[in-house]
């Protein structure tokens, strides 16, 4: 039986209910963490649930995320997936049950808060080694992407035309600039230097994006955060994903055409094993 959190009670998902004025589902008035366990040992939780801090004092909805560390331990405990290679526990915070009013609801308005874990089937080391493709998409979003809203709509079409191309990742664009995934960043390797977009308001700040970013100093790979023309993605040597369900996700091919050689290259073999290393989980054999 799934096991979910919501309003303060651990209870079958299936009994689970929100109110249909909760302003999450009118209005998408919230926002959402995923934070991932591996073996039952939470991952930069710390880090989460900070960026989860920002987004809450950035839409100002008053609620103290502490009590969710516990929270999360017990989701892992009670769904039995303590001993699982790779779990996530997704967590969502809305602005809580009132009218419909496009302002704020009164102050005393209780948020609503829920959560659920659940296991997370990485690909196959083999998988991997074969890479993965994208295609670039126009990226529809608002200004303030830094805040993990709720509000995914532009993310859900954009995933879905990655889908309609019959690929793994979508590649959002603006202005003519390479920004990040639909649901994840993404950095290119161009003459032996790493490069990813600028921490601003124009990306979500990445967990993992800051993870691979210090493998990548620990390794004396140069590193660049700077824009990334659209035009810069046809000479790349190499393209990947970061996130916290895609780890780090190689990209062989782009809009049909190859990345570099067309083949895994050996930034992003370095960095995930580093990564795999990093989570406790190495790869017994070499890339």
């Amino acid at each position: 039986m799934n096991i979910v959190y919501l309003n303060g009670e651990f209870l079958p998902k299936e009994r689970a209910q929100v109110s249909v004025e909760d302003r999450g589902f009118l209005l998408s008035d919230g926002i959402y963490e995923v934070t991932p366990a591996y073996r039952g040992e939470f991952f930069c939780l710390d880090q989460h649930l900070n960026r989860l801090r920002c987004g809450l004092n950035a839409l100002r909805i008053e609620y103290d995320p502490e009590e969710l560390i516990e929270v999360h331990q017990k989701l892992l405990d009670i769904n039995n997936l303590t001993d699982s290679e790779v779990a996530i526990v997704y967590l969502q915070i809305t602005r809580g049950v009132a009218e419909r009013v496009h302002y704020f609801p009164p102050a005393d308005t209780i948020p609503t808060v829920y959560a659920f874990a659940k296991q997370f089937q990485r690909p196959s080391i083999e998988s991997w080694l074969k890479g993965f493709r994208a295609v670039t998409v126009p990226d529809r979003r608002w200004s303030r992407v830094d805040i993990k809203s709720i509000s995914l709509l532009p993310n859900v079409m954009a995933a879905q035309a990655a889908v309609d191309a019959g690929v793994d990742d979508a590649l959002l664009v603006k202005n003519g600039i390479a920004l990040e995934g639909a649901q994840n960043n993404i950095f290119v390797v161009k003459g032996g230097v790493l490069v990813t977009h600028p921490a601003s308001q124009e990306i979500l700040h990445g967990i993992t994006r800051s993870v691979v970013i210090k493998i990548a100093h620990s390794l004396g790979i140069p590193i660049q955060e700077r824009p990334i023309q659209v035009e810069e993605l046809e000479t790349v040597d190499e393209l990947f994903f970061s996130g916290t369900t895609t780890e780090v996700r190689p990209t062989v091919a782009l809009d049909g055409k190859p990345v570099g050689c067309g083949e895994v290259g050996t930034v992003s073999k370095a960095i995930y094993a580093a990564f795999r290393k990093k989570i406790g989980q190495p790869i017994d054999q070499d890339l």
